[in-house]
């Protein structure tokens, strides 16, 4: 029987308990998210240093493993993680031009996220033709 991600966990645990762990890894997420745009206020290049870590899929990885202590699903989800990455890169290539060329923020924004969404639907759909697993 299928069960999604979030009910997927031992049925002995509280309901309050489940809540605050869901709470506590969107809590941890959150404050690394706003420490890499408060530091970018004052210092743009670190900023984007902190932006660029791979925190999201470390801590991705992290909730994953104390969740489900699974080696083959760790190791499907980082494999894939690979391959979205190349996906996602022309949007850094994308707004910074945009924003140079006059466009405002929000178009940049969304175009270069359009792209990026784009470029996912064509990975997702190219790569069982090259035999991915993605």
């Amino acid at each position: 029987m299928f069960r999604p991600f979030f009910i997927d966990v031992p049925l002995q645990r509280p309901h309050c308990f489940v809540m605050l762990y869901l709470v506590l890894k969107a809590a941890v997420s959150g404050v690394l998210i706003a420490l890499a745009s408060e530091v970018a206020r004052r210092y743009a290049g670190f900023g984007a240093l902190i932006a660029s870590l791979p925190l999201v899929s470390v801590l991705g990885m992290i909730w994953l493993w104390r969740d489900t202590h699974d080696p083959l699903r760790l190791a499907d989800h980082t494999q894939a993680t690979i391959w979205f990455l190349a996906p996602s890169v022309p949007m850094f290539f994308t707004i910074p031009a945009m924003l140079r060329a006059g466009f405002g923020f929000w178009t940049s924004l969304i175009a270069g996220c359009a792209l990026t969404v784009a470029l996912y639907l064509a990975m997702i759909w190219l790569a069982p033709r090259f035999g991915l697993k993605l």
